[in-house]
Order: C-alpha cells, then structure tokens, then sequence
C-alpha cells in the first residue's frame, strides 16, 4: 500500500474542555480524512490527519480556530508518516 500525506499538528490555547477533540474528528471524517486526536497532560491537543493534502490543510486551517468555546493561541506543524489508521478516532490523554 502506498504511503498517504500526513501531518501532525499541536494546537495551543483554551482547547481542552471545549468539544475540541470531538469537533476535530467531526471536522476530519467530513474531509474523509484518517488519523486521531488526543489531549496531552501539558494541556494541548494533538492530531494525525492522513489523506488528501488539501482535506489535511484545510483540516489544519480549521484548527486555527477550533469550536466555539476554543481559544486557540497557536497551531504547530510537524511532518508525519502514514501510520496506517483506517479511520479517524479520538484517543485517550498522553
């Protein structure tokens, strides 16, 4: 199988606590994209968003401001490899 585009994203801010990782997967089977969210125990959410490149950059442009109750300050990116993720789920705190 063929290695699918991916990136890895951290979103900083008010984004725990907000609906941010159900938004984001709503966000993401939309784009038909795969992949997960979790939070992270230093209070920031991270995601793998895997699939069409312009499904992931919009994916990533929607984390710039997240649902309504979210304050995002910032959205890092990092290159990610295909992880193999068949779906998009939310995943339990690191």
């Amino acid at each position: 199988m063929m290695s699918r585009p991916a990136l890895h994203l951290t979103v900083r801010g008010r984004v725990q606590g907000v609906g941010f990782r159900w938004w984001t997967a709503a966000t993401a089977q939309r784009l038909g994209l795969a992949g997960w969210v979790r939070n992270r125990r230093d209070g920031t959410v991270e995601v793998l968003a895997i699939g069409a490149t312009d499904a992931i950059e919009s994916l990533a442009q929607a984390c710039a401001h997240g649902p309504s109750a979210a304050a995002v300050t910032a959205v890092e990116r990092a290159a990610a490899e295909d992880d193999g993720s068949v779906s998009f789920e939310q995943r339990q705190t690191v």
